[in-house]
């Protein structure tokens, strides 16, 4: 878990934090939100929503929220900062990061608002940006961000044919770990301005050379918004409620995990397990 005060103070844009200012400004501006932040609406005048926006403004005005709203904890606001919950008080004083779990539903509570804000601040990706590998007739649909250099990432892909005659689509959206000064954000720009994506994607995860190319790519802008859904790890993987897996997942354990939440999604069923809580099968992630 990110310390709270250097989230805070970097929250913004992260990027910020760890490369070079002009490698930060164009993710920055690639993101499209405002000082505000992200996917929150204005708050109401004189409401614990407000007091909580100004509580964050205090320790950092530009602060990017991307989720602001009741806490399942009496006395508290949740939002979304930089991929991460905290609490703020309704009075604006005491400000609390990490899960909220109910001991009593054995249940992460952290995770509606996150899987809300991953959903909503997907969905701002449209299908032209993603690089697809799908049977005709998928059961699930996920989505991953990836990096080409990441050892799980070339796994997966390895089994990329498996995944899909399982009936899952895969849906790759960029994520280069090292940020965008390094020669790992360059390799996945030209894996985007190719011709032929999906080859290009194969023969970057093959460790073959993939011809340089430079475009208006979408790049910089999934690499803002994998980190505002709280991306620690590649490859992440989301489902299409927003359900963040714990990690890669071999081809059956993904189908099994996903058949599983819908089962549980179904009128009647109990609640869904955390992501990343026993039961969803093995998952690891670099």
């Amino acid at each position: 878990m990110k310390a709270l005060l250097p989230l805070l103070l970097c929250a913004a844009s992260l990027t910020a934090c760890a490369e070079a200012p002009d490698a930060a400004g164009t993710a920055a501006d690639a993101s499209g939100a405002g000082a505000v932040g992200g996917l929150a609406p204005p708050p109401a005048a004189g409401s614990a929503d407000e007091r909580a926006l100004e509580a964050l403004h205090s320790i950092n005005p530009s602060i990017e929220v991307d989720h602001l709203g009741p806490a399942p904890l009496p006395g508290f606001r949740e939002a979304v900062v930089g991929g991460q919950m905290v609490y703020i008080s309704d009075d604006g004083r005491y400000l609390l990061q990490g899960a909220l779990f109910d001991v009593r539903e054995k249940a992460d509570l952290s995770q509606a608002g996150m899987a809300d804000v991953r959903r909503r601040l997907l969905a701002t990706i449209p299908a032209s940006e993603r690089i697809v590998f799908a049977p005709e007739d998928p059961d699930y649909t996920v989505s991953v961000f990836t990096d080409v250099e990441c050892g799980y990432c070339r796994r997966l892909h390895a089994d990329i044919e498996e995944y899909n005659r399982l009936g899952i689509a895969i849906e790759y959206l960029a994520f280069p770990r090292m940020g965008p000064a390094s020669e790992d954000f360059r390799k996945m720009v030209s894996v985007w301005c190719a011709a032929d994506r999906r080859a290009a994607m194969t023969a970057a995860k093959e460790g073959s050379r993939v011809q340089a190319r430079d475009c208006t790519s979408p790049v910089a802008r999934h690499y803002d918004i994998g980190r505002r859904v709280g991306l620690t790890g590649t490859p992440m993987i989301v489902t299409e409620d927003g359900t963040q897996m714990p990690g890669y997942m071999p081809p059956a354990d993904l189908r099994a995990a996903l058949d599983r939440l819908a089962a549980e999604a179904k009128p009647g069923a109990g609640a869904a397990p955390a992501a990343g809580a026993p039961g969803t099968g093995a998952a690891v992630g670099r």
